[in-house]
């Protein structure tokens, strides 16, 4: 649904939504209960990461056990998955495109393939193409495009090589969607 920049502008769908989440056809004026506007921004994040109920009640979950704000625990977890990782570090269009490369295996951590789009990076991993895979059209695309691509402060990339490393945990300023975290967590804390 979301393909690459296109919710990061004004133009994003989610954000232009002005009906409740389903098939309802009420009419434009109607307003947004509290609960649908809760629910509306719990659905922005599930299609903006690309994942499902059970994965981010799971990962919710795990976030209250952490200490700190529990929207922000949940957004950095979001933002450590390998998927979302490849994305960031331009490798990919769009996290769809970066869900594929990984489940294909052409990328390993610390030097293992890794082909689970969800799991967790954490600093001090390094994150590279496998060499069988470099030969492919999408590392060869990743490496002429990789100089235009903005990389998060919490990674750094060799782009010579491709070989990204992880260097700190993800802070909510290198979150750059537009995500109420605080809506989500009152909407699981119902």
């Amino acid at each position: 649904m979301l393909k690459g920049e296109r919710c990061l502008t004004p133009k994003c769908p989610l954000e232009r939504r002005h009906g409740p989440p389903g098939h309802s056809q009420r009419s434009r004026s109607a307003k947004l209960s509290e609960y649908g506007i809760r629910l509306m921004e719990k659905q922005k994040v599930k299609y903006i990461y690309g994942i499902l109920e059970r994965q981010l009640r799971r990962y919710f979950k795990e976030a209250e056990r952490q200490p700190g704000l529990t929207g922000e625990n949940l957004l950095k977890i979001l933002e450590k998955r390998l998927d979302n990782v490849v994305y960031r570090l331009g490798f990919a269009d769009s996290r769809r495109q970066a869900r594929q490369l990984v489940r294909h295996g052409h990328f390993t951590v610390n030097g293992r393939k890794v082909d689970i789009p969800s799991y967790l990076v954490k600093p001090g991993d390094v994150i590279a193409w496998k060499k069988e895979k470099e030969k492919l059209f999408p590392f060869q695309k990743a490496l002429q495009e990789i100089k235009s691509k903005q990389i998060p402060k919490w990674l750094s990339l060799d782009t010579e090589t491709l070989n990204a490393r992880v260097l700190a945990e993800p802070s909510r300023d290198d979150i750059d969607a537009t995500i109420n975290e605080r809506l989500i967590v009152e909407y699981y804390s119902r």
